[in-house]
């Protein structure tokens, strides 16, 4: 079985995702809709066969033991973010495929008050939403900056590596988790002391990376992050209510004084075709620092829609926004405009 045919597939048409599981026929996933794109049943011992062929012993017998694997890998002229898993006791591939270009911010609608946090010098800057919104896209961009602009070091801790980085101004060192580091947390512990201006760490996954990612962020570094939220508010709460409640107030206190913005986005269909993102924009003002110190988080979002003067809009105004420049139709815009709950509906 030869995989690069799915691979390559992928490329030509542009799509995000290419979707491989023993028993069930391939599809990739080419703006936003999962396409079947033969009838033809994977045979589940071919693809095993074939997924480890291009594993070393280590990685097979990781995956073996977790039944889960996380890998990113040059294959058919691309470069590609692979998910190995097992279903009903077949095994499963789900791969992304990233640009081999650090995206331009312009190009993926970062305006001048988001390019802008490329050049703060220290606190927390948070990109969330659902996985496949477009987080590490933002975050590269965002980078991409540092490197062309300013001069420094900047450490990427990643699961695994996506896009690759060549020293331009900085000089940039990328530590993958299973390879260069074992944990988020153990790599934040250390990296303190090798001398970076800047972290990115590619997720925030327990309250043992949140609390080294804010120390990082009130010593004197700059932090970009990740979390699976789809909102500010919501990305503020996950943090602060995964420590235990005597320790939620010192934490809140410590994210009201380091955190620096949370961009949260989603990417809808385009009227042009392709996906546009839409981001709601919180800036960590006085007025959400004494929120957060008082967890007040429920009063947050009217603060986001009344303070366009300082860059921050909510997220059914981005959409608004995205209509009236007819970048998405009236259809979509109805479709993810979100209810006085915050809530969005899939569709």
């Amino acid at each position: 079985m030869d995989l690069k045919i799915y691979f390559e597939q992928a490329i030509a048409r542009r799509a995000s995702d290419v979707h491989l599981v023993g028993g069930s026929c391939p599809y990739l996933r080419i703006d936003g809709q999962l396409i079947k794109i033969s009838d033809e049943i994977i045979d589940a011992d071919q693809l095993a066969k074939a997924v480890k062929g291009f594993l070393d012993e280590r990685l097979i017998e990781k995956l073996e033991d977790n039944k889960e694997l996380d890998i990113s890998q040059a294959i058919a002229g691309g470069h590609f973010r692979i998910n190995l898993h097992y279903q009903r006791g077949v095994i499963g591939l789900t791969a992304r495929l990233i640009s081999s270009d650090i995206p331009n911010p312009e190009d993926i609608g970062l305006d001048k008050n988001l390019q802008r946090l490329a050049f703060l010098n220290d606190g927390l800057v948070l990109v969330v939403g659902a996985c496949g919104s477009g987080k590490s896209t933002t975050l590269a961009s965002l980078l991409g900056i540092v490197n062309r602009e300013r001069q420094g070091k900047i450490v990427t801790i990643e699961e695994p590596i996506e896009y690759i980085f060549k020293n331009e101004r900085c000089l940039i060192e990328q530590r993958e988790i299973g390879i260069d580091t074992n944990d988020f947390a153990v790599a934040l512990k250390y990296v303190l002391r090798q001398d970076p201006n800047v972290i990115m760490v590619g997720e925030m996954r327990d309250n043992e990376t949140m609390e080294a990612a804010l120390t990082a962020a009130e010593t004197g570094h700059l932090v970009f992050s990740t979390l699976h939220t789809s909102t500010a508010v919501e990305a503020l709460s996950r943090i602060v209510s995964s420590f235990p409640a005597y320790q939620q107030g010192q934490i809140a206190t410590k994210l009201s004084l380091c955190l620096r913005a949370v961009i949260s986005q989603r990417l809808l269909p385009a009227t042009a075709g392709g996906r546009v993102a839409v981001r709601e924009i919180m800036f960590n003002t006085p007025a959400i620092a004494n929120l957060l110190r008082s967890q007040k988080l429920e009063q947050i979002p009217s603060i986001i829609q009344t303070s366009s003067r300082e860059g921050m809009i909510s997220f059914n105004r981005a959409v608004e926004q995205l209509l009236m420049t007819k970048q998405i139709s009236p259809e979509v815009a109805r479709a993810y405009q979100r209810g006085d709950s915050g809530a969005s509906y899939w569709r």
